[in-house]
């Protein structure tokens, strides 16, 4: 298959692509199928230093290198993903599971986030303040903060691994990227790219291996000045714990919670649809999927019943087979945390509408679930679900809507339908997330700033605001009536 083309079984350092000095191998599985798809080296703390350094020796030359020619890299780097869209997606399927629709949208919305910030980067202006007195001048400038730490989760290992590296490299910043062992191929494959569009060796590394040694030296290193991150809040909090050490600047986008909420004036067809999306794409392994469903008394049933009519058209199967919408889980421990989240709502009263078990095909397959009369004292109220359980609550007024959406400590997305325009400007006041989309189950885009508030992270990716991590400002005062 086409795939073959980018599947790289080896770690790219200052340009050259390596294995891990012990010659330790990971096995790479397909979550559809069980097979071993291939290895990529289990590379520690000595490699990761060597890329660190890499990226650092390459920093004065790329952050130097005239801005024209470095957006035209990113554009060429556009077009290569663009050209290769089909075998980067069936990569992307076999290694992470999803239908290779879903893949072939993640592998465009990657190479919109490259030209985007290859636009942007244009538009990045400084400033000259005012001074209270004469013969004076105040610069403000902006300057690429250096070598760039990234960790990568699995569910996304294409585009999370874009909308950071987009900015990164139109900003002037080098690289050390750390895909996800699960799905290290998609990371890979981006080395692959920048190599085959030119980016100057060390520009960008790319390592597989121990997560906690190549995370422990990247965030030891002072050489590294910035990491981002996407993954759990858990992992986030000890990030920015050892970052105080080398005071780095971090950028956190961790987990979410969504609530999804359906008020009694909402068209119940676009929200079951806006529900389907938001729920079960990816196998509902994303961040931002709906979590909890709060819907009116008045129309409770009635969206259950669309909701769950929708939910059992769903085709199930092997993202490469046609026609597929929902892939199987990424591992056995995410499979086991669904069951576990089902079997404490059912035994706190939910009543399972459709769904509830695993599926015929096996391996990691569940089928999508919907359980009805959901209470707040359940973990699915709490916890992060990560994949296809849609628990559906009731409330009776807007403010008590409000209240159960904004109990929680994330704050990533929230889903809200309702024709009141009175309304929707009230839950922009109340909600404390960092997105809302309001009647729209997906609203992810290049354009928009993408982040939480709360304990779902720190910064933004993604529009104007996805810049400013990689941008140092600096103050020059100028007294130019001494200067010769």
């Amino acid at each position: 298959m086409s795939y073959q083309k980018y599947l790289r079984e080896a770690c790219y350092v200052g340009g050259d692509w390596i294995a891990a000095d012990s010659d330790a191998l990971i096995d790479v599985q397909n979550p559809a199928t069980g097979e071993v798809i291939g290895t990529v080296p289990n590379c520690g703390t000595e490699e990761t230093l060597r890329a660190i350094e890499a990226a650092k020796l390459a920093f004065p030359e790329f952050s130097s290198m005239p801005l024209l020619e470095r957006v035209n890299l990113l554009w060429d780097l556009q077009d290569a993903l663009l050209d290769n869209k089909q075998s980067l997606a069936e990569l992307l399927t076999i290694e992470q599971g999803k239908p290779l629709a879903e893949s072939l949208g993640e592998i465009t919305i990657g190479a919109a986030y490259v030209r985007w910030f290859a636009e942007e980067i244009r538009r990045t202006k400084g400033e000259i303040v005012p001074s209270p007195t004469n013969g004076r001048k105040f610069l403000v400038t902006t300057h690429p903060v250096g070598v760039v730490g990234m960790i990568t989760p699995w569910n996304f290992p294409s585009s999370m691994l874009a909308r950071k590296l987009g900015p990164a490299l139109a900003a002037g910043c080098t690289v050390v990227a750390k895909p996800a062992t699960a799905t290290p191929y998609s990371g890979l494959a981006w080395g692959a790219l920048c190599e085959e569009v030119g980016f100057p060796k060390g520009s960008v590394n790319i390592l597989t291996g121990s997560a906690r040694q190549i995370g422990g030296a990247i965030m030891s290193s002072p050489d590294v000045r910035k990491v981002t991150f996407t993954g759990s809040t858990e992992v986030g909090k000890e990030l920015i714990r050892q970052s105080a050490d080398t005071v780095k600047k971090v950028s956190m986008e961790l987990g979410g919670n969504a609530p999804f909420l359906v008020f009694e004036d909402a068209d119940l067809d676009a929200a079951a649809e806006g529900a389907i999306i938001s729920k079960f794409r990816n196998s509902g392994q994303t961040c931002v999927c709906a979590n909890r469903f709060y819907v009116h008394s008045d129309v409770y049933d009635a969206f259950v019943e669309k909701l769950v009519e929708k939910t059992n058209a769903l085709k199930i199967g092997n993202g490469l087979d046609e026609g597929v919408q929902q892939g199987p889980l990424i591992d056995d421990d995410s499979l086991a945390k669904v069951e576990e989240l089902l079997a404490d709502a059912v035994d706190r009263g939910a009543k399972v509408a459709t769904g509830g078990t695993r599926h015929e095909l096996g391996h990691t397959f569940f089928h999508p679930t919907v359980v009805t009369e959901a209470n707040q004292s359940m973990r699915v109220a709490k916890e992060e679900i990560f994949g296809p359980l849609a628990p559906i609550f009731r409330f009776d007024s807007e403010n008590q809507a409000i209240a159960m959406a904004n109990d929680t400590e994330f704050g990533l997305c929230a889903y809200a339908y309702t024709k009141d325009f009175g309304r929707i400007m009230r839950l922009n006041e109340g909600l404390e997330y960092g997105m809302i989309g309001v009647n729209s189950g997906l609203i992810t885009t290049v354009e928009a700033p993408f982040g939480g508030v709360k304990e779902s992270g720190l910064g933004k990716e993604g529009g104007s605001q996805g810049l400013e991590d990689y941008l140092d400002k600096k103050y020059t005062a100028v007294d130019f009536d001494v200067a010769t």
